[in-house]
Parts: structure tokens; C-alpha cells; sequence
């Protein structure tokens, strides 16, 4: 097995002192598995803030995508983990990238009424114009899922 396959499961189940001992050894920290997820993604859609933040002090790329277009950002967002989003958005992370049918993290967010993470996001400065390829906005996303707090969010 490939030392740099070790990264994702360790990641996901947030093991810190492999996740270490993997960084010491010059794993590669952006290795992609078949879906193409990296171990900060794994440790994002997984809630592992320490594991997160571990390897995004050894030089993680925040803003892969991974096969279907979704960042870090965008699995935490639409999970509603607002430790993550704001780790990530400290961190330098791109709040407008929009994956394959042109949804953001923010569009996520108002989607599945993570408000807190809406509210993070807006006051980092998401663009709230941004629309996906069928024309619809995050506003837009509120409202199709009765989301008002989002919905005022948005247009405030």
C-alpha cells in the first residue's frame, strides 16, 4: 500500500498521532483518493477540528475539490459544522468557489438552514449574487426550503 493512502482513514476517524507521524514522514498532504477527497476534506465533512487543523499548519491545500466539485468549505457548510467553516475561513479559504452545477457553500448553507454558518459566511463576504447554473441564488435556496431566518439573513 501507498504510505500516502493512510492520510484519508486517518483523517476521518481523526487520529492525531498517525495524522503526525504521516507528516513527519513527508506524506503527500493533498493525495486524492478515487472520489477524489483529500484528508482535510475527509476531516472536514468529518467534524475533526483538530485533525483539520493539524494538517492545515502542515501546508494542506484549503480550496481542492474534490470529484464532484465540493470543497472542505462547502461539506462543512452544508453540515451545519461552524467550528470548521470559521477554521477554514481564517485560514484563508475561498468563500465564492462554486462546484460542478455552480453551487457555494453559502448556497449549502441557506439550503439546509445551517444559519449560523450563513451568518459566518455573509459577514466574511460571500458574494450573495452568486447564482448556479440553473439561475438560482442562496436567496433563492432559502426560500424554496422555507428558511426565513436565512432568507433574512441573505437580504440584509
Amino acid at each position: 500500500m501507498d504510505i500516502n493512502q493512510l492520510i484519508i482513514p486517518a483523517a476521518r476517524k481523526g487520529e492525531i498521532e498517525v495524522l503526525k507521524e504521516l507528516i513527519l514522514r513527508k506524506v503527500d498532504l493533498n493525495y486524492r483518493d478515487e472520489k477524489g477527497y483529500t484528508a482535510l476534506i475527509i476531516a472536514c465533512y468529518n467534524n475533526q477540528v483538530e485533525a483539520a487543523k493539524l494538517l492545515i499548519d502542515a501546508g494542506a491545500n484549503l480550496n481542492i475539490a474534490d470529484n464532484g466539485g465540493n470543497t472542505a468549505l462547502m461539506g462543512a457548510a452544508f453540515k451545519g459544522y461552524l467550528e470548521i467553516v470559521q477554521l477554514l475561513i481564517s485560514q484563508g479559504a475561498q468563500l465564492n468557489l462554486q462546484h460542478g452545477n455552480g453551487g457555494t457553500a453559502m448556497m449549502f448553507a441557506a439550503m439546509f438552514g445551517r444559519n449560523d454558518v450563513l451568518k459566518l459566511l455573509l459577514e466574511s463576504g460571500a458574494d450573495r449574487t452568486i447564482l448556479d447554473t440553473s439561475g438560482q441564488s442562496a436567496l433563492e435556496f432559502a426560500a424554496l426550503q422555507g428558511n426565513e431566518i436565512g432568507m433574512d439573513l441573505i437580504k440584509s
